[in-house]
């Protein structure tokens, strides 16, 4: 709520009449949109009939220019549409497809309850906020002054009352809005859900800071909050590995400009060329595009029975292919077949020398340590057993491998 300090008396008497117009003419774009969206805000503020973003209207985060279009004009607008039965489906659907199916029944219930809450007149929503902003103050001035006057206390606690039932009656009112963005961000990560419970949140900040006295309808303002969250949800939430916001919001722009780009030109534009459009280094365009790629599972089933993994397909460059594995296979064999036919030390000390039994080499010291005779009488042996190797009668087949 924007900050204003009604005196004790101006509080605790009844709102007077409303004297503001809910449709003033708007001001200059750039006197109410958020630092840096002049051009949101311009095309909000050519809508007919509807007020561009208020001063403190949060920046709606990563994907902003993709909806600023879809902002609903009035809360019974979407109202409208949401409570309709065709809406309703298709909202459950999503809940369903989302969540998986038990879910969908539960968001179909939410959807029917918030559904029978009545709309709001402006009249009402004017009346509302201004009880909000009377049991805000009070509740300040509560926690301010703890030892005031008795009578005194008694009246800020009734308009702290009174505050807190206005908060909640003008939040159950403007569910529907909620639900009629989160449409909108369906398939960017989270589940519809999740998106209205985020955009509840965002709607709880959007009464607490509602300026009445501006003269907007409160549904136009509440959108800007309520989308805000969901951006900020999806950027921390959706991703398996999180992106800073303001890195999500460069990988958006160059996603948007290299979507237009293919639309206009017909082919895929190259990083250097979106890079020009937005005035980085193509380095940081291809850093950009590396980063919003996602982590895909290896276990994700592909095809049209889903009986195959996707890590079933790739192919592992470290494996050996088929015919170096018959080869080894084979080498092994004529090893072990020249093999036994040397003693038993000879043959142990040629598999510890070259790994043959557990692929580790021992050193000659390490060997003389294992038969208790010195790393010489080791090397006498080693070359003595390869002499008998070279003139054996595999001889030739085994020096066939090293080609």
């Amino acid at each position: 709520m924007q900050t204003r300090t009604p005196t004790l008396p101006q509080a605790l008497a009844d709102p007077p009449a409303l004297t503001v117009p809910l449709q003033a003419p708007p001001p200059p774009a750039e006197t109410l949109a958020p630092a840096g969206d002049a051009e949101r805000a311009g095309a909000a503020g050519g809508r007919a009939g509807r007020a561009p973003a208020p001063d403190d209207a949060p920046d709606d985060g990563p994907d902003a220019a993709d909806t600023a279009a879809d902002v609903p004009d009035t809360a019974s607008d979407t109202a409208d549409d949401a409570s309709d039965t065709a809406s309703e489906t298709a909202a459950a659907s999503a809940a369903r497809a989302d969540t998986g199916g038990p879910s969908s029944d539960l968001f179909r219930q939410y959807l029917r309850e918030i559904g029978r809450i009545p709309l709001l007149s402006a009249a009402e929503e004017v009346e509302l906020a201004r009880r909000v902003e009377a049991g805000l103050f009070a509740e300040e001035k509560l926690a301010r002054t703890p030892d005031l006057d008795t009578q005194l206390a008694l009246d800020l606690d009734r308009l702290v009352v009174l505050g807190r039932m206005a908060k909640r009656r003008l939040i159950e009112a403007n569910l529907r809005l909620v639900v009629s963005v989160a449409k909108r961000y369906i398939g960017r990560g989270l589940t519809m859900l999740d998106l209205v419970q985020e955009g509840n949140l965002g709607l709880i900040r959007a009464v607490e800071k509602f300026d009445y006295a501006r003269g907007y309808k409160f549904s136009t303002y509440a959108t800007w909050w309520i989308r805000q969250a969901m951006s900020r949800a999806l950027a921390d939430q959706a991703r398996t590995i999180r992106v800073p916001v303001h890195v999500v919001e460069l990988i958006n722009r160059v996603v948007r400009v290299q979507r237009r780009m293919l639309q206009e030109r017909g082919y895929e534009p190259t990083p250097d060329e979106v890079a020009a459009q937005l005035d980085l280094s193509g380095e940081r365009v291809s850093e950009v595009l590396r980063l919003a790629q996602e982590p895909v599972s290896l276990h994700a089933p592909v095809g049209e029975e889903d009986d195959v993994a996707l890590g079933d397909l790739i192919e592992d460059g470290d494996a050996a292919s088929p015919v170096e594995s018959a080869a080894f296979l084979l080498l092994r064999e004529h090893l072990e077949a020249v093999l036994s036919t040397l003693g038993e030390r000879e043959r142990k000390v040629v598999q510890l020398r070259y790994g043959l039994a557990d692929g580790r080499p021992r050193t000659l010291e390490e060997i003389g340590r294992i038969f208790g005779v010195t790393r010489e009488r080791i090397r006498q042996i080693e070359s003595k057993t390869l002499n008998k190797l070279r003139d054996h009668a595999f001889a030739d087949q085994l020096r066939g491998y090293l080609d």
